[in-house]
């Protein structure tokens, strides 16, 4: 089917808003011509991945979208960067690297993004309506956005999501379509003690398990009997979209699309359903270790997604004003930072030996130390599954009372709660 471009598109890929928009139009255009899309449709918003230093080119490219006068035409929140531009972290980038991503940073906000700085901009007020379509980059935020909110967004590459910002179009395909959005595979709980299910843990192993079994298709958790929270459902979604492609999931009886296990099947018979059973558990939580040496750990990270208000109260209690003798990072967006500097909680933090780390994380830029042979304890199924690349550090899987008590003693300590 060939692409059909209103007669408004085809000026804007014509000039009409000059060079840089006809630009970002044309990628647009290009785009669903490739994937078979019928048309163009507008969006309410963006969330833009692509500000995240890579190399030189993506620096260019955006400084080519300023220099033909682009503008986002719709709002457009802006993934994690390369810089701590708040000055609580430090990161360990070469001169050249260091300067063409502040660059990068200072051209997206030029192009009128909002300098959010956070993979988790849905926390940080920009949550789309029920329905909505929209183009989101960062797997994690496409994955809440889709299935939590339920707007309509498909996985936005790096440029393609500016792009569309930009042009204020999307192409129409994958999950924009209503009947695409129907779950084909059941993932039952059913079996799996609902203690577990509400403990802190839980969500990550469910989602890098999901994400495994699932892979691209569309999944509707079933057997979940409370609403777990929303930070549980984004561990949920980060871990399922890491560890496999996922870009949307239901859970009956919880998700906005999915009020019951009918109509997130649209009514219509599964393909397959699995049956989560203990052992899957126990091995899934296995997979999310990677380090060979469990005895030490030189690092603590948590906060991919970045840190809620609500995740940054349960830390202190935590810590309880104790001292660590090893550092935690705590990887968060301004949203969450402000609220700490408010009040003095900041400080109180960094006193006990938690790293603020606001506008990036530990696993996109190198912040961690760079040790021979490093262990990081993380509670993160997304930290989990990209850290071993990313840093170079082996990985320890735990809570986050784990994760504390391993930092106040300085080695790893497993079956801490509070």
């Amino acid at each position: 089917m060939a692409l059909e471009l209103s007669e408004e598109q085809r000026a804007i890929a014509s000039g009409s808003r000059g060079e840089g928009s006809a630009m970002a139009m044309r990628i647009v255009a290009a785009t669903a011509r490739l994937m078979g899309a019928p048309s163009l449709i507008p969006i309410a918003s963006a969330h833009i991945d692509g500000a995240l230093y890579h190399g030189d080119s993506g620096t260019l490219f955006a400084e080519k979208l300023v220099e033909g006068g682009a503008k986002v035409a719709v709002r457009a929140t802006l993934n994690v960067g390369s810089l701590d531009l708040t000055g609580c972290s430090k990161n360990r980038l070469p001169a050249h690297e260091r300067d063409m991503a502040r660059r990068m940073m200072d051209a997206y906000r030029v192009l009128g993004c909002e300098p959010s700085w956070t993979c988790a901009p849905y926390q940080a007020g920009h949550r789309p309506a029920l329905g909505s379509d929209v183009a989101w980059g960062e797997s994690n935020a496409v994955v809440f956005c889709n299935s939590v909110l339920g707007a309509r967004t498909n996985r936005y590459g790096d440029f393609l999501d500016i792009a569309c910002a930009i042009a204020g179009f999307a192409p129409y395909y994958g999950l924009h379509i209503p009947e695409n959005r129907r779950a084909t595979i059941i993932f039952d709980v059913d079996a799996i003690d609902p203690a577990f299910l509400r403990s802190e843990v839980a969500w990550p192993i469910l989602g890098s398990l999901f994400g495994r079994e699932i892979g691209d298709a569309i999944g509707v958790v079933a057997g979940v009997h409370a609403h777990p929270g929303e930070d549980a459902l984004k561990a949920f979604g980060a871990a399922s979209a890491s560890a496999g492609a996922v870009g949307l999931f239901h859970v009956a009886g919880v998700t906005p699309e999915a009020p019951d296990l009918a109509t997130a099947l649209h009514h219509q018979a599964p393909q397959a359903v699995i049956h989560v059973t203990n052992e899957m558990i126990a091995d899934s939580r296995r997979r999310l270790s990677t380090a060979r040496n469990m005895e030490r750990i030189d690092a603590v990270a948590i906060g991919s997604p970045h840190l809620s208000a609500s995740e940054f109260d349960r830390l202190e209690t935590l810590i309880a004003g104790r001292k660590l003798k090893i550092p935690l990072y705590a990887c968060t967006g301004r949203h969450a930072l402000a609220a700490l500097e408010s009040n003095g909680r900041r400080q109180s933090l960094e006193a006990s030996g938690v790293v603020i780390v606001a506008d990036t994380c530990v696993v996109v830029t190198p912040i961690l130390p760079d040790i021979e042979g490093a262990v990081l304890m993380t509670n993160s199924g997304k930290f989990a599954h990209y850290a071993p690349g990313n840093t170079g550090y082996g990985v320890i899987y735990g809570s986050m009372a784990e994760c504390v008590e391993s930092a106040v003693l300085a080695h790893p300590v497993f079956g801490a709660s509070a």
